[in-house]
């Protein structure tokens, strides 16, 4: 079944005067419960891409569905709760709110939509990644791969449909980063869900099901994983 559709998606930013063209008359189709890996070299469009599919960044033509739903026509007001209800978000740079806990960083979206027991999930979802005795601890006390594992709680409180994850390992070493990817990709298969993820690295790529590698703004390729 496929939950996410893209058609002909064209993104440009203007700089100087000029017009810069960044996405390319793009589509794809990704399947429920799917790994798909985006590729490509800096400046591609793969980081572009990830925010039209999830409605951070509009598009000037095209249409992105989410289960047959139109999100392009969507205002902000009407955004915003799908963001927050149907889609998780795990970035290279954490974005944790520095005046809250840990416990408190990965209960916020959960309590935005009125979950009485969201403090409680975030608990049960802090010890499942091992943070069970970080749960008071501000983010600048904690690891890279610690707010990096807060992050994926974050993103996982509201059950989403979708986990759209930008370089998530980037910031990490690779002791730290290998263990992040281990985590999420064990959440993925565990929660059957659909996983998009940005990355340069080959060995997080070897174990998508998919690959899509962009160039100038354009898809080059699109395979499942061999």
């Amino acid at each position: 079944m496929t939950i996410l559709e893209a058609r002909s998606m064209t993104k440009t930013y203007t700089a100087g005067g000029r017009i810069i063209p960044v996405l390319d008359d793009i589509s794809l189709a990704v399947s429920d419960s799917e790994f798909l890996v985006i590729q490509g070299e800096s400046g591609s469009g793969k980081s572009t891409l990830l925010s039209v599919l999830s409605g951070l960044d509009a598009i000037d033509r095209g249409t992105v569905l989410i289960e047959g739903r139109d999100i392009t026509r969507l205002s902000e007001d009407e955004l915003a709760p799908l963001r927050n209800t149907c889609f998780g978000f795990v970035f290279q740079s954490f974005h944790l709110v520095p005046a809250l806990t840990t416990l408190e960083n990965v209960a916020f979206p959960a309590e935005l939509r009125g979950d009485a027991a969201a403090r409680t999930k975030a608990g049960q979802l802090l010890a499942r990644v091992g943070l069970a005795d970080r749960t008071t601890s501000f983010p600048h006390q904690l690891s890279g791969g610690e707010k990096q594992r807060c992050a994926i709680c974050r993103a996982l409180i509201n059950d989403p449909r979708i986990i759209f994850a930008d370089e998530p390992t980037g910031n990490l070493d690779s002791v730290n980063g290998a263990a992040v990817l281990e985590l999420l990709l064990e959440l993925h298969r565990e929660r059957r869900t659909t996983l998009i993820m940005v990355t340069h690295s080959r060995e997080i790529a070897a174990q998508a099901d998919r690959i899509i590698t962009l160039k100038d703004g354009r898809i080059r390729a699109d395979a499942a994983h061999a």
